[in-house]
């Protein structure tokens, strides 16, 4: 029997099995009560300990402070927590302290950025036609929306309504990022359904039920959309804007030879009426959103699901379809009716994650590996370029300032920030494995050789306050880097490191801040 077959058949033993071990199934229309953050933490640790048991695997133990520590500050707010932060966390008896960290975090302005970092690299793909688009006001959108917590819904009929002007409105630059009307039709079906459409575009698709009628019924809910040209609006020193309707302004973006001419439908939906002098994009905000729709909860939290555990519980998670089976099919059935059930509310999805005990077990392996799809153990992920950049701001100081951002003397496009440079030149492929290294010699190069990382700035003057010994300056280098104490050993090898260039002991503690910010364990979220 080959392999490939031989997981299909684990799978749907182990899917069985769940199905089995589930409470009865609400009745059609019903909806879920909504449950309070600890019991649905208690749903998610019992929808992954049926399949554990199912399969005989033992998960590992939780995670320490220092561990979780990291962990959370990186996954909510995309930056590792200070020194003194650190500090204060690992030393506090609070047996509440991790339910607290998380709602602070949560609460943090930080949150929003961070989400904004996730949800832009999505919505704008850099294109040639686009390299001009300012994304600002978008970054501005969506760090408003995660930090009101705005509900999923309203979020999404937002953005996908969204018409006028760019400085007026900065969901119109998802629009603007994507122009044309298979664009928006993948890039929606995608983002917000969990569903890979794009591969019915021009034919049937060979793998999945996705008809070409399918795809072309979907995308005439966006065949009134007029978007300005973003280079010509640079060129001209003009804001560009989205409209519907055939308003005057901004263009019909030309339909790809595999269009088809057929009436707007939902998919696997109904054929709605639509009111051809007004506009279609509020009629399939509406289905879309619906708390009916079996797509549209079900995507974000499988979303929401990858981006805290390094893979969705189904995976990919914009490729969900009947032949690619969620590892645990009635939680992420339970987590989507819960989703609905909280009025769409992301945060309360997030809280109910973290505080769960599968997310915070330990990383460290075990006996034996397990496979990945139980989530037996967290997975080490690495750090995002907005993460390491961000990360490595917070350890040697703050260098994205409006003065240094470059702009060459004919752009009119946005000016490139430090921030953006070090981003563009670590940025990873669409879809890549975020548990997998990705960057190669010339990043890390660029890491071991700056000038940035060769100087230990600020830190180094925190670190080295008169009379402090040796061990302690090499304690508070390793909280504001690794976000935990050293080793006995790690502390004895330094120090002697450090008596031995006593003629010299800040060039000292700077080879030992370089070597801690080029180790693997600061490129990772443990």
């Amino acid at each position: 029997m080959n392999t490939c077959f031989r997981g299909v058949i684990r799978q749907a033993l182990a899917v069985g099995a769940a199905l089995a071990a589930a409470g009865p199934a609400l009745a059609a229309g019903q909806q879920a009560e909504k449950l309070d953050v600890p019991a649905l933490s208690r749903l998610i640790d019992q929808g992954i300990g049926q399949r554990l048991d199912a399969e005989h695997v033992q998960p590992g133990p939780l995670a320490d402070d220092a561990e979780f520590l990291r962990r959370v500050y990186l996954d909510l707010t995309g930056v590792i927590p200070a020194a003194d932060r650190a500090r204060a966390f690992l030393d506090s008896k609070d047996p509440d302290k991790r339910a607290k960290l998380i709602d602070e975090l949560l609460a943090s302005p930080a949150f929003g950025r961070h989400m904004a970092d996730i949800w832009q690299a999505l919505l704008l793909p850099r294109t040639s036609d686009n390299r001009r688009l300012n994304s600002a006001p978008m970054t501005q959108w969506l760090e408003e929306h995660f930090n009101n917590n705005t509900p999923w819904d309203e979020f999404v009929t937002e953005l996908i309504t969204a018409s006028g002007p760019q400085d007026k409105n900065g969901a119109v630059t998802f629009f603007l990022a994507n122009a044309t009307v298979d664009k928006y039709t993948d890039q929606t079906s995608k983002l917000f359904l969990g569903i890979q459409l794009q591969c019915a575009q021009c034919h049937n698709h060979p793998f999945t039920g996705w008809k070409q009628e399918e795809y072309w019924g979907m995308a005439q809910f966006f065949i009134k959309v007029r978007a300005d040209r973003v280079q010509q609006a640079a060129r001209q020193g003009n804001v560009p804007g989205v409209s519907e309707n055939a308003a005057p302004r901004g263009r019909r973006a030309p339909l790809p030879m595999s269009a088809k001419r057929v009436p707007a439908k939902f998919l696997q939906g109904e054929q709605p009426k639509l009111n051809a002098s007004g506009p279609y994009r509020p009629v399939l905000a509406k289905w879309m959103t619906s708390p009916g729709n079996k797509f549209f909860a079900r995507a974000m939290v499988n979303r929401t699901w990858a981006q805290l555990f390094g893979r969705g519980i189904v995976n990919p998670v914009d490729d969900m379809h009947d032949g690619n089976a969620p590892s645990h099919p009635e939680l992420l059935k339970q987590l989507s009716e819960q989703f609905v059930a909280s009025g769409f509310d992301l945060k309360h999805l997030i809280r109910g994650i973290c505080n769960s005990q599968a997310y915070q077990r330990t990383s460290k392996v075990g006996k034996e590996e397990a496979d990945p799809s139980l989530f037996a153990r967290a997975a080490v992920k690495v750090m995002t370029p907005e993460q390491l950049y961000d990360s490595l701001e917070a350890v040697l100081g703050r260098a994205d300032r409006p003065a240094q951002a470059r702009r060459g003397p004919q752009q009119r496009g946005p000016a490139i920030t430090p921030r953006a440079q070090f981003v563009n030149f670590f940025l990873v492929e669409e879809g890549s494995d975020p548990t997998e290294y990705q960057a190669g010699i010339p990043q890390v190069l660029r890491l071991m050789n700056s000038a940035r990382t060769n100087a230990g700035g600020a830190l180094l003057r925190e670190a080295m306050k008169p009379g402090r010994p040796p061990a302690e300056v090499i304690e508070h280098l390793y909280l504001a880097t690794l976000s935990r104490r050293p080793t006995a050993d790690e502390t004895r090898r330094l120090t002697a490191y450090v008596n031995k260039h006593s003629d010299d002991t800040r060039k000292a503690y700077g080879d030992v801040l370089w070597v801690l910010i080029n180790s693997s364990e600061f490129a990772l979220n443990h």
